[in-house]
């Protein structure tokens, strides 16, 4: 599985209509695909940054060309 800095790579937030709201996207918080207001660009192409997170610990990733690469 590949793995990105993300120092290294240009951000921005873009929340979507829901997160300016306020809410969430499941009742508990955790879950395998989690949205989040940020996204990257990489190889010049916007990335919706995700987030795993299961129990008190959570996993960035972003998706490229349907695989999953780290983001630290």
């Amino acid at each position: 599985m590949d793995s990105l800095d993300i120092t290294k790579f240009e951000i921005k937030e873009k929340m979507l209509d829901w997160q300016k709201r306020g809410l969430m996207q499941t009742a508990t918080g955790y879950g395998s695909k989690l949205v989040t207001s940020k996204m990257l660009k990489y190889n010049n192409i916007w990335h919706r940054v995700y987030c795993m997170c299961y129990s008190n610990s959570g996993t960035n990733y972003i998706l490229v060309k349907g695989k999953m690469v780290i983001v630290s």
